[in-house]
């Protein structure tokens, strides 16, 4: 996608959200061609009223509804799937969304508006990414990071743990909120006209870069990371997963990771670092046994990733 279309893709994406139809038609168009898209494609449908996402980008993130959020996602969804091909295994596409579903229930944020969905992602690349509203993706390099179920459960604790505590909206630099706030107080019960509608459309745009900036280019912040990291800690225990399998994770990443990449090095703190921040709290490392069963299904659907 050139920047002038990337330009005219946001421009139509946010007229969209504004007047409360979402991106779903561009979203299924990415998704389109490609049966293992996953549930992601079935976000598809026009819904809303009008100013739904106008004023979602109106307010500090605490205030962001569930429905605005789950629109803001779904852009930023979209943005996610012109830099990345969907990788084309539905075997594995439904492993990742099942164990992903059962994490999800058993996470502090248990529901989203649009549900939680989870796709891998073509590249080479050691990344995941946690769209707001539930959207995650996972490349196949991150998978190869994972030698076993409770690893690559790891992944995706971590990535609803940012899910969770928000950390995707959090990404929207706080003058984005108050310029729009300014613009609908000003307007009050009337009806946006064109420069209004302009001025609240370019407020998307920039939002959807900062968190697609944020997720992709910059990383977030190592406290983001942790708080991430202790979700994932939590769900894995509730679920019956051992959080060593993160350790064991990122232990494999700091091997394949290769400094200077565009990848999770790019992006996240180091994973000795993190290693260090979680064994804080489960203590000291003990190797993890992993029942036949789970070797079993894990080897068979992910080995040829």
């Amino acid at each position: 996608m050139t920047n002038q279309t990337r330009r005219e893709f946001l421009g139509s994406a946010g007229r969209w959200a504004v007047l409360g139809l979402g991106v779903g038609p561009v979203l299924s168009a990415l998704t389109s061609g490609c049966s293992n898209a996953g549930s992601l494609s079935t976000l598809a449908s026009n819904a809303g009223s009008v100013m739904k996402v106008s004023k979602a980008v109106s307010k500090s993130f605490q205030d962001i509804t569930p429905e605005q959020e789950y629109y803001i996602g779904r852009t930023v969804g979209a943005m996610v799937l012109d830099k990345y091909k969907p990788y084309n295994n539905q075997k594995a596409i439904t492993y990742l969304n099942v164990m992903g579903q059962t994490l999800a229930q058993a996470s502090d944020m248990p529901e989203t508006f649009g549900g939680y969905h989870f796709l891998l992602l073509d590249s080479e690349e050691i990344n995941a990414f946690a769209a707001p509203g539930g959207l995650i993706f996972i490349t196949r390099g991150m998978v190869r990071c994972c030698t076993y179920e409770d690893s690559m459960a790891a992944v995706l604790a971590h990535e609803i743990g940012h899910v969770q505590h928000k950390h995707g909206l959090q990404a929207i630099k706080k003058s984005r909120l108050t310029s729009a706030l300014t613009t609908i107080g000003a307007e009050g019960a009337k009806a946006f006209g064109g420069e209004t509608l302009s001025k609240l459309t370019q407020t998307f745009e920039d939002s959807i870069t900062d968190i697609t900036s944020t997720m992709i280019n910059n990383g977030y912040s190592r406290s983001f990371e942790r708080e991430a990291d202790r979700a994932a800690v939590t769900i894995l225990k509730r679920v019956g997963y051992d959080p060593n399998g993160l350790v064991d994770m990122l232990r494999v990443m700091e091997q394949k990771l290769k400094p200077g990449g565009s990848d999770f090095a790019k992006t996240h703190p180091s994973p000795a670092s993190r290693i260090e921040d979680i064994q804080k709290s489960i203590g000291e490392y003990a190797e993890v046994k992993t029942p036949k069963a789970r070797k079993k299904r894990f080897k068979r659907t992910l080995q040829n990733v």
